[in-house]
């Protein structure tokens, strides 16, 4: 017989609940019916017509576990240490660390043969000059057409031309840096390896070929002469070059011509015009270009009207409208001392003045 509640010949076989009944030995746990898609309505809740026997449940929320979140910041970490290593690699290539080369300097005075033309007038001592079609200030150094180098971008390229430009403008047309004794818009574009020299060749300057102040900027002695006017007209180029696989250099070859006039002058006193021709190599490394600095490798800066026996190492001393060279010649040479570069004058060609009628 069957038990209790169940048919006296037992369960049939076929219907469910008999020994056939796979099932019947499962076990629901409370997890399993909370996790459950379906839930059966309440008594109360089926008197209501129409409603079905069961309702679907929203899906549980469960968030990330512990080792799924683990996980993920373990690839963020891996990733970001790859991209690091990739762009900072530790073995970089000797000519990527090769030190920086202190700056080669020649400043070359040019004394005038005679009398150094004046007028009141700057514009008709322009006018009547080679400087005549020079352009005015920074429009007078233009970016020329930027192509890509073996291993440096348009962008990289166009960046070291504008870095060069910036220097070559703060160093030869601030009026701060000309007449004012400021340098820090200068010394802030230099890569820090320079900058101990520069320091030295304003502390102490020296007509070395290292430490002459005039090698790295333009500027004048303010008790002796200033800017008659703001006008400064520039003409001359730029040009890039890759080296090697981490170096660009840009070469700069620009004139400027200022114009003069004592200090402290009254308004209607003699113009004249002074001219420095500035030749320029930078170097750049991708350091360099990331951290908006440069480094110099060559200046050759030649000036005049101006005397040959002066000292133009610390700052130029301009002869002015009216003015001869002082008699006299460039300091001495010593042949045996193997630090210090030879001094050397020029004559500053009549073609190069301005005529004045």
């Amino acid at each position: 017989m069957g038990g209790p509640g169940e048919p006296p010949e037992g369960t049939p076989e076929g219907v469910p609940g008999g020994a056939e009944d796979e099932y019947r030995s499962v076990v629901f746990d409370e997890s399993f019916v909370r996790a459950a898609r379906l839930q059966e309505y309440s008594a109360l809740e089926r008197l209501t017509d129409h409603t079905p026997a069961v309702r679907s449940r929203p899906p549980m929320r469960r968030g990330l576990s512990r080792q799924a979140l683990l996980l993920v910041l373990l690839i963020i970490v891996a990733f970001g240490t790859a991209i690091y290593m990739g762009v900072r690699h530790p073995y970089q290539s000797a000519q990527a660390q090769r030190p920086v080369e202190p700056l080669r300097m020649t400043v070359v005075p040019l004394a005038p043969q005679g009398k150094v033309p004046g007028a009141a007038d700057p514009a008709y001592l322009y006018a009547h000059s080679p400087a005549a079609q020079f352009s005015v200030g920074a429009e007078g150094v233009p970016l020329p057409t930027v192509r890509s180098t073996a291993h440096f971008s348009d962008s990289q390229v166009v960046a070291a031309l504008t870095i060069a430009k910036e220097y070559i403008v703060a160093s030869s047309l601030y009026p701060e840096v000309l007449t004012g004794g400021r340098t820090d818009p200068v010394r802030a574009l230099l890569d820090a390896g320079q900058l101990d020299q520069f320091d030295q060749s304003f502390d102490r300057p020296a007509a070395d070929g290292r430490h002459a102040a005039t090698g790295w900027l333009v500027r004048f002695d303010p008790a002796r002469v200033e800017l008659a006017g703001r006008e400064i007209r520039v003409q001359g180029s730029l040009q890039a070059a890759e080296t090697d696989s981490s170096t660009l250099e840009v070469g700069a070859d620009h004139t400027f011509v200022y114009a003069l006039k004592p200090a402290g002058s009254g308004a209607h006193a003699p113009s004249s015009l002074f001219t420095v021709r500035r030749e320029l190599q930078f170097r750049f490394t991708p350091d360099d270009l990331r951290l908006h600095q440069v480094q110099i490798l060559v200046s050759y800066t030649e000036a005049g009207p101006l005397s040959c026996a002066g000292d133009s190492a610390r700052q130029f001393e301009p002869l002015l409208a009216g003015q001869t060279a002082k008699a006299g010649s460039p300091p001495g040479t010593d042949p045996y001392a193997t630090d210090t570069a030879a001094a050397v004058c020029g004559s500053l060609a009549h073609s190069a003045e301005p005529t004045v009628g």
